[in-house]
């Protein structure tokens, strides 16, 4: 199958053979794509090559006949984001999490804008980057057809906005009827929280934190056992940053 003219974020790329690279990308029309750029690395392709870097927005021409697809001719339709400090580890994140979620070959039209959407978020310092993810997160879980409405609980009934809810993989939000301790709480977010994020609107800085276990626990069951490189990278970092006296 001859695909032209294809809009697609690169969002890996390894060396193969002597001279080539294994490109993984989301496409607009066709999902995540993995494809075989033959010969990138020659001195007279660099500027294919360069193109080819993660968060890369591009146009391609491929030839997918197999499991992997033959790139023809890629171009850069603008510049990749620069991002710098944490933002840079939240774009490892964003892409190692879509290539472990998503399949290939399956058309995902909604999450290539939210693709998008989040990394222009990234690029703009005056946006939150946990705010970005858990948006993010969000729009992967129900673009892959294993979210479920934010705003309901698990009998389809508004949530409770000072209630607690724990968010179960099957069920959705189940209402929390007793007192939690501190540290249950930490999975136990508030309604007002996932009512929040059903509606995108930015919560409280409370609100957000309790946000991000709940959905660690989430991607975490439909990752399997093997977890992500960016999340042990950011548990060495957040050591580091103990052990040399520096608050986060």
């Amino acid at each position: 199958m001859k695909i032209s003219d294809e809009p697609a974020f690169v969002l890996h790329a390894r060396a193969w053979r002597e001279s080539s690279l294994l490109v993984e990308v989301l496409s607009a029309n066709h999902g995540r794509i993995g494809m075989v750029a033959r010969g990138v690395q020659s001195p007279n392709r660099q500027a294919l090559r360069a193109a080819l870097q993660p968060l890369q927005w591009l146009r391609l021409d491929l030839d997918w006949r197999g499991e992997l697809a033959r790139l023809i001719q890629a171009e850069a339709v603008d510049v990749a984001p620069r991002l710098s400090g944490d933002a840079v580890l939240s774009g490892f994140y964003l892409n190692e999490l879509t290539m472990r979620l998503v399949p290939r070959g399956e058309p995902q039209p909604n999450l290539f804008l939210a693709y998008a959407q989040t990394r222009q978020r990234l690029a703009d310092p005056e946006q939150s980057l946990a705010w970005t993810l858990r948006r993010f997160e969000r729009d992967l879980l129900d673009a892959i057809g294993v979210g479920f409405p934010w705003h309901l609980d698990r009998d389809g009934e508004p949530l409770d906005p000072a209630a607690r809810y724990v968010v179960d993989v099957e069920q959705g939000a189940i209402k929390v009827l007793t007192e939690r301790t501190a540290e249950e709480r930490r999975f136990s977010p508030s309604g007002r929280a996932l009512l929040s994020l059903a509606a995108d609107e930015l919560p409280t800085e409370e609100d957000l934190q309790s946000l991000r276990i709940p959905m660690r626990v989430l991607l975490q069951h439909h990752l399997g056992a093997r977890g992500l490189k960016s999340w042990d990278m950011q548990r060495l970092m957040r050591r580091g940053s103990k052990a040399s006296g520096v608050r986060q």
